[in-house]
């Protein structure tokens, strides 16, 4: 009598819409066991189908570990397109212990007739470019990048995050906690409401939070886009969920 055969180990680091909608896509695949790892960094986040796994690694060598104590056949980095670290450590883990990796990142936002964008390469890039555009600036680069604009006394901020913002913030600031999607509606009477001036954004992609884009657009405000730090080189790029999956099953094959 023939055994069933060994199950493929699959590692996402998740924590965005594509991770979980890839862990549920392959969660039906009798050929695959699927583990989600998420950074641990919101309070209640929001868990994909299947094993979860929260928390750190403890660096590249301690992922490195994790691939091979837990036998990992591919590693999918489904990371928000801004979690730097964690995308680095993971092409270093990849490669020392030799598995497959692929990163998911869904496309970046592009600028349409009326916007008035101006790019910006860091957190604090943005902080001294924003005042300079108004004085009442939203805020939507969540609540681990405040402290870039601590040290701002004059402008008034309001800032948008799912979990409550700690010190270091600026000294004129108002949180709100409030997760997307959002939609175009709510993102311009929030501008009306408290009266924005300058939004400042991370250019995230992500499709649940780009109408205030289109709210900034129909308003005339000046959105600040801080640009997406480099993908770590060599390392092969899914844009959705499916093509990941076609990926997987190709290299697992």
């Amino acid at each position: 009598m023939n055994s069933a055969p060994a199950q493929r180990h699959v590692l996402i680091l998740g924590g965005t819409t594509e991770a979980r909608r890839l862990a549920g896509e392959l969660a039906d695949d009798p050929a695959l066991r699927v583990t989600s790892s998420l950074a641990g960094r919101v309070a209640a986040p929001r868990l994909p189908v299947g094993q979860v796994r929260i928390g750190g690694f403890g660096g590249a060598e301690g992922m490195a570990r994790w691939l091979r104590e837990h036998q990992v056949d591919a590693l999918i980095d489904a990371t928000h397109p801004f979690a730097d670290t964690i995308s680095s450590h993971a092409a270093r883990a990849a490669a020392d212990v030799h598995v497959p990796l692929l990163a998911l990142r869904r496309p970046g936002w592009v600028p349409g007739p009326g916007d008035r964008w101006h790019s910006a390469g860091s957190l604090a890039d943005a902080a001294r470019l924003a005042p300079a555009l108004g004085e009442r600036i939203f805020l939507t680069t969540g609540r681990m990048g405040l402290a870039a604009f601590a040290h701002l006394t004059e402008p008034w901020f309001l800032v948008r995050s799912v979990d409550a913002p700690e010190p270091p913030v600026p000294p004129r600031m108002e949180a709100i906690l409030d997760r997307g999607p959002f939609t175009l509606g709510g993102e311009a009477e929030l501008l009306r409401r408290h009266r924005v001036e300058v939004l400042v954004t991370k250019d995230s992609g992500a499709h649940a939070t780009a109408p205030k884009l289109a709210a900034a657009r129909a308003a005339g405000i000046p959105v600040v886009v801080i640009q997406r730090p480099p993908a770590p080189q060599d390392i092969p790029v899914a844009e959705t969920p499916a093509e990941a999956a076609a990926w997987l099953r190709t290299t697992l094959a």
